[in-house]
């Protein structure tokens, strides 16, 4: 099942760390089949407030997802971004095929 990283991104501080994270952050993902759906576009607050920026990864499943968050790959230029960027991040399974909102009501 699909699964997704998504970070809820509150400042950065643009630099040539973020760049060089930016260069690199896709090479890591491709072993994975991780792509991106979103990268930081405007939203259109339709409800509450929402200040920063989203990004939305997708990946085949959570094991994926999982293991590119782990993968030495990663955890290499992960303080090229942790240095400059506060973000709350979190992997996340998608809905199954033919999911209905009812359907959380078995739970």
């Amino acid at each position: 099942m699909t699964a997704y990283a998504m970070a809820h991104v509150h400042s950065v501080e643009f630099g040539p760390q973020i760049v060089e994270y930016l260069e690199r952050i896709d090479a890591t993902l491709d072993p994975f089949g991780g792509r991106f759906l979103v990268h930081g576009n405007p939203v259109q607050e339709v409800e509450g407030s929402w200040k920063g920026d989203l990004i939305l990864i997708e990946f085949p499943d959570l094991d994926r997802a999982r293991a590119w968050w782990d993968s030495p790959a990663y955890r290499q230029i992960a303080p090229l971004r942790t240095r400059h960027m506060v973000a709350d991040i979190v992997l996340v399974p998608g809905a199954p095929e033919g999911y209905r909102g009812a359907d959380s009501l078995r739970h």
